[in-house]
């Protein structure tokens, strides 16, 4: 359901400005869109996990809200961003 420190460094890597920018919103977004795609694998195979599925909605809203700073602070990078991690707006 986490994911692996070696995928997070490579995350930060490919979104981050530096190599331990792990606190910009794209990184963060990146690293939510990861960890959803784990939990969204799990709750296939565990339907009624409940708990686990109240997490996944959490993590989609914050993962929501820092997409819209992104937007309204800058257009371009919001667009990149969706695109390179193959989310739909």
């Amino acid at each position: 359901m986490s994911i692996e420190k070696e995928k997070t460094v490579e995350i930060i890597k490919g979104y981050g400005s530096s190599e331990k920018d792990s606190g910009s919103a794209s990184v963060q977004v990146a690293i939510l869109t990861e960890r959803i795609k784990n939990l969204t694998e799990h709750l296939k195979i565990h339907k009624k996990d409940f708990g686990s599925r109240r997490g996944l909605l959490s993590m989609v809203g914050q993962r929501r809200n820092l997409l819209q700073y992104i937007k309204k602070r800058n257009d371009a990078s919001y667009q990149k961003l969706i695109k390179g991690l193959g989310l739909r707006r």
